[in-house]
């Protein structure tokens, strides 16, 4: 029985612009046929071992012509798979999506169409440019800037697009240029009318060029402009100036290098680009079990004993609660124990499953729990520690040392990941990390430990680098590298906005 595809519009680039029909269809994939322009951010939400062809082109570049594409697809959904087309944009929009369904349409396979937020729309958005205006445009015209050049003759009508005085969108028109601006002059169009190129809108690489129809080829040449651009021709580019709200965000266009666990990136990544910035994920740690479970069952198995428990970060409540359920124990267990959770984000994670925390000390690492637990006397309570494997000692030698009790059981260990450093020592190189972030001792000790010591700081030379506590800083600083940024509270939103207010006033890239 044949299968089923969805000629998907990805968006133009920011991967928030996918629709929730285009998500649930990547969600239930059996197979991902993506292109170019669609952000392989996007494959992130398939499910496990979904099977990914990337048919992409990139300017002359083709990996393989349409006929063969169009084959795959077909091929692949004869073999009874759900098929996911996912193409940049919109389909139907100079997306060559008609000619797949015409193809799908004459093999007999059924085929749905998911219609994606298009660029000629998406990009001057985020550029501050409205397309139309009560003002300045009452109408707006969609024209491809590369026809097919097997046609005898150009299906533009070039005299009638100088009538209406709407805006124009030019799509995949950067080698057409001098083309197209010598046309709208040659047809009556103001040697004056504003111009404005965008290249990958919507993405924080995002950049925007203006200009008027009689100089904006000599100033995108100066400029060196590349292709992904959008052209956008007629007055309204004038509001772009009062209206420009993506490039002005605090961390517009800094990339900025994430080191945290994979799983715990996510928060992080959605905060980074909520501030403009482009998070490049480079995970130095990675949580798994502790070798042994024998100290952590032990602690489960006599929770009622103890006075207070305390979680010093997520993963120690995550690893903790599952070992707890899987022993066939529920929170019930926590009855009369007292919770101390270090940080904010702990806190959640411990109130998201139902459980009054107790205690958050104002200072979020180990001397700050015991300052607060000190005001409720610890000499002769029982304190259990569920923590990393490896970890400070200064919470257990201090409760011992005021005259408490302490049973430390490991909840998990941090390991580094399989990852290779070679790429992003080129990166570095090449100038293309504005902010190194180490959220933990652990990011930064594993991430250290991929290069040589002696060329880290000279790798780093260039970048800001920004510490999220001031025991992660003494590491870094360690390692000789200059800790450029830490936040008063030692959490990832302060962290980020610590980021935002010390290159504030500083120039774009």
């Amino acid at each position: 029985m044949a299968g089923k595809v969805y000629l998907v519009g990805a968006g133009p680039g920011d991967p928030g612009l996918l629709t929730l029909k285009g998500l649930e269809a990547i969600k239930e994939a059996d197979c991902i046929i993506y292109d170019f322009l669609a952000n392989s951010r996007l494959l992130g939400y398939a499910r496990d071992g979904v099977e990914t062809i990337y048919v992409g082109k990139k300017g002359s570049q083709k990996t393989l012509p349409q006929e063969d594409i169009n084959k795959i697809i077909i091929k692949k959904a004869r073999s009874g798979k759900s098929v996911v087309r996912l193409k940049g944009g919109d389909p139907f929009i100079f997306g060559r999506g008609g000619e797949e369904a015409e193809e799908l349409a004459h093999a007999g396979i059924e085929f749905e169409i998911v219609p994606g937020v298009t660029s000629a729309i998406a990009a001057p958005a985020y550029a501050g440019i409205p397309l139309t205006h009560r003002e300045l445009a009452s109408a707006v015209t969609f024209i491809t800037g590369q026809e097919n050049p097997l046609k005898e003759r150009s299906n533009i009508a070039w005299d009638r697009l100088s009538t209406g005085r709407g805006t124009l969108v030019f799509l995949m028109g950067w080698k057409s240029l001098p083309l197209i601006t010598g046309k709208l002059l040659e047809n009556g169009w103001d040697p004056a009318t504003p111009v404005a190129l965008v290249r990958w809108g919507t993405l924080t690489k995002q950049t925007c060029l203006t200009g008027r129809l009689n100089d904006i080829v000599e100033l995108a040449n100066k400029k060196g402009l590349k292709p992904p651009v959008i052209t956008v021709v007629g007055d309204v580019v004038g509001l772009r100036e009062k209206l420009s709200w993506f490039e002005t965000k605090p961390l517009f266009g800094k990339r900025v290098l994430v080191t945290r666990a994979l799983e715990q990136a996510g928060d992080f990544t959605r905060v980074l680009e909520k501030y403009g910035a482009e998070p490049i994920a480079f995970p130095t740690i990675r949580t798994t079990a502790p070798p042994s479970w024998k100290e952590l069952d032990r602690a489960i198995k006599r929770l009622s004993g103890y006075d207070w428990a305390i979680f010093t970060s997520v993963n120690g409540v995550k690893y903790f609660f599952e070992r707890l359920y899987k022993l066939g124990y529920d929170i019930r267990e926590l009855k009369g124990v007292k919770i101390c959770a270090i940080g904010p984000m702990t806190a959640k994670a411990v109130s998201d499953l139902g459980i009054k925390v107790d205690l958050m000390p104002k200072e979020f690492k180990a001397e700050g729990v015991l300052e607060a637990l000190g005001k409720r006397a610890i000499r002769g309570k029982k304190f259990l520690l569920a923590r990393a494997m490896v970890a400070r000692d200064i919470i257990p030698q201090e409760i011992k040392r005021l005259g408490g009790k302490i049973d430390v059981a490991a909840a998990y260990r941090t390991v580094k990941p399989s990852k290779e450093a070679g790429a992003l020592r080129e990166l570095f190189l090449e100038g293309g990390v504005d902010v190194v972030t180490f959220t933990s001792s652990s990011t930064v000790t594993n991430f250290a430990a991929m290069f040589k010591k002696k060329e880290l700081p000279e790798l780093l030379r260039r970048c800001t680098i920004a510490a999220i506590g001031p025991i992660t800083a003494e590491t870094a600083k360690g390692f000789g590298l200059k800790v450029d940024i830490m936040p008063k509270d030692y959490t990832i939103p302060a962290l980020t906005q610590a980021m935002a207010e010390y290159f504030k006033g500083a120039p774009k890239n």
